[in-house]
């Protein structure tokens, strides 16, 4: 037993409110257990816990370091500890307790028991498992936002004040005197962060190689390979960590750990049994097993739910990949059928009408949804492609476009012919909302044939709806008519899947707004935010009308833009106005950035109409990063640049392009 406390360890930062706590905790009872992954801080803030302590009023505290301590002589230890502290008031820190397995808990019994002056402040990886043990969960640093894109610029001042950064920039200059957080390198050292999960240890290890490897060159060697990467160095949180917190697991949860490397984010206990729960493990075995693991996870999104730290979950994979035949792949196929069905569960929310919960649902599982659209991965191309139809909605309603066309054209580059015609619809439809028409068309023709060959209709009546989409972008407004017509007759009454009949009528509305604006029955317009439907039009195509299956309030934001159309047209601009704010309220709430694109810039006609030069240019630079690269010029801007001087202009563009869109719409 170590008759005194450590040295302080370097790179206390962002604990203060966890040392009060912890502090609090020992004043109130007599066991506290600073629980969480190796490498978060518990020795750490053990350490400052009990040098306040021994400041503040002089408390009395020995220190025993668990760590390599050999079974067979815990008797030995706790007769040393019986002898040197009985009749004394005295704190014990037991650091390391993990390392003794069950009998941790055991131990510290029988000395609260034997030893009335006795106070414990314990550290571990999991409970001791007393009924007067508080735990205290030690949280990782805080961290900023994950950046889109670590290449970018950022500004240093965005990420400055959190404490993982911190900890990272103090621990980089110490190895490389000549390190600066800048904006060159400010999103990299921000996604380092993120990737390394705000673990103290790790953030070390990875700042002490600022000298070999920038921090863009650290995150790419990080993903590339996390267990050479996290190898050797001075920091926890580690691959020997990873290796030796394995190594004191009993089977089941080795099992366990090694399975729940197929999760890519945060599970709770029913995702962890259905996904891990097979053969020799079985699902209550597995829950069981994860609530003794739990304390030495990371927590994630709310009570109950937990995630893998970067080394555990590499290591986890490593074993599992090597592990006994076909564990790896039957985890795999298990969570790509739990990812299934919360796809559909979302999609089919979608066509409820209770879109936010259906876009909250997917973005949260986003990161296991990202893993079973692995078309290398054991269910296949055609089970990823399945997933990705499923959130069409995602990538096309909730400004995830891009990322949805890369899992797409991912997945078909590796699907043996034929190609499915739901995913080339998906495609053709993502490529051609970026504004790329012409590379859509080979898509159209593909999705096409093999719709016809497959009977889906559905399929073909969407293929139509693109067509109608590239015409209405392309000013071809009796083609886009045409073309939704023939889309909403081929439309089955209930379709399975995809954009729903009341999409396909707004396309056909606003193709109406500039073709014939009179069948638009914008007089007899529902209240805000109530459902559009079909029915049949004067052109023997379907106008607006009353609802006829679930609400769609995203198709509902593209029917008010058609009506805000022929409002302008009609010469009534407040009921435009009117009706693109509502619009833009469900194109923002759901992420619709082509959406939030086309009605900002008709809201910028709008005040150009009435003479507010400056407003619409401001509102044109607000969509300038949301608007697809190959779309038209906006219509207002030629107008502008005629009553605006060029400064004047780029000023108010300017001006509109670093305002926040809510915050602009607010202000006009």
């Amino acid at each position: 037993m170590r008759q005194t406390v450590p040295a302080e360890l370097a790179g206390f930062i962002g604990r203060e409110r966890e040392l009060a706590a912890v502090a609090q905790l020992l004043a109130d009872g007599r066991l506290v257990t600073l629980t969480g992954p190796a490498g978060i801080g518990k020795t750490r803030l053990a350490v400052r816990t009990v040098r306040s302590l021994t400041s503040s009023d002089g408390t009395d505290v020995r220190w025993a370091e668990l760590a390599g301590l050999d079974l067979p002589r815990l008797p030995e230890l706790e007769a040393e500890f019986l002898a040197a502290l009985a009749g004394r008031e005295t704190l014990l820190v037991l650091d390391g307790c993990e390392q003794l397995g069950r009998q941790a808990g055991a131990l510290a019994g029988r000395l609260l028991a034997n030893l009335p002056g006795l106070r414990i402040l314990a550290t571990s990886q999991r409970r001791l498992g007393l009924r007067e043990e508080a735990v205290s969960a030690v949280p990782p640093l805080s961290l900023p936002a994950a950046p889109a894109d670590p290449a970018v610029r950022m500004p240093v001042a965005d990420i400055a004040g959190y404490a993982a950064v911190r900890l990272y920039e103090e621990r980089a200059r110490g190895a490389d005197p000549f390190f600066e957080l800048t904006e060159r390198n400010a999103a990299a050292v921000a996604a380092l962060c993120q990737a390394l999960d705000g673990i103290p240890g790790a953030l070390e290890l990875a700042a002490g190689r600022s000298h070999q490897y920038a921090p863009g060159q650290a995150l790419r060697r990080l993903a590339a390979d996390p267990l050479t990467f996290l190898a050797g160095g001075a920091g926890r949180g580690t691959r020997v960590d990873a290796e030796r917190s394995y190594r004191l697991a009993p089977p089941a949860e080795r099992m366990l750990r090694e399975r729940l490397s197929v999760f890519a984010g945060p599970f709770d206990l029913t995702a962890a049994a259905e996904v891990c729960g097979f053969g020799a493990l079985t699902r209550e075995s597995a829950a069981e097993a994860l609530r003794e693991l739990a304390p030495g996870l990371l927590a994630d999104g709310g009570p109950g739910r937990y995630r893998l730290p970067l080394s555990v979950r590499a290591h986890g994979a490593r074993l599992l990949a090597h592990g006994p035949a076909g564990d790896g792949a039957t985890a795999a196929r298990r969570h790509h059928e739990r990812c299934r069905v919360l796809a559909e569960r979302a999609a089919q929310l979608w066509r409820e009408g209770a879109q936010q919960e259906a876009r909250a649902l997917a973005v949260g599982e986003l990161p296991e949804l990202r893993v079973a659209m692995n078309p290398l991965s054991a269910p296949g191309p055609a089970a990823a492609l399945e997933i990705a139809v499923s959130l069409w909605f995602l990538w096309s309603a909730c400004g995830l476009s891009e990322e949805g066309l890369r899992h797409v054209e991912r997945a078909l580059a590796v699907h043996p012919a034929p190609r499915p015609a739901r995913a080339l619809w998906l495609a053709a439809w993502l490529v051609a909302s970026s504004g790329g028409a012409d590379g859509a068309d080979p898509l159209l023709v593909e999705a096409w044939s093999a719709a016809v060959q497959e009977g889906e209709d559905t399929c073909l009546a969407y293929l139509a709806h693109v067509r109608g989409a590239v015409a209405l972008w392309e000013e071809r407004y009796e083609d886009a008519a045409a073309e939704f017509r023939e889309g909403l007759e081929l439309l089955p009454g209930d379709p399975e899947f995809g954009l729903g009949r009341e999409a396909l009528q707004a396309g056909h509305t606003m193709a109406l707004a500039h073709t014939d604006p009179a069948s638009v029955p914008v007089e007899d317009d529902p209240p805000v935010g109530a459902p559009v439907g079909p029915q049949t039009g004067p052109q023997g195509g379907p106008k607006t009308g009353p609802p006829r299956g679930p609400a769609d309030p995203w198709a509902r934001s593209w029917t008010e833009f058609a009506h805000a159309i022929v409002h302008r047209h009609e010469g009534r601009p407040a009921a435009a106005r009117t009706g693109l704010l509502h619009a833009l309220r469900t194109q923002l709430a759901l992420g619709d950035r082509l959406g939030q694109a086309f009605s900002v810039e008709l809201l910028a006609d709008l005040e150009a109409d009435q003479g507010h030069y400056v407003e619409s240019a401001r509102l044109l630079g607000s969509a300038a990063h949301i608007r697809p690269a190959a779309a038209r010029a906006p219509r207002a801007e030629g107008l502008l640049r005629t009553r605006l001087t060029p400064e004047a202009f780029r000023s108010a563009y300017r001006a509109g392009s670093r305002t926040p869109l809510r915050r602009l719409l607010a202000e006009l």
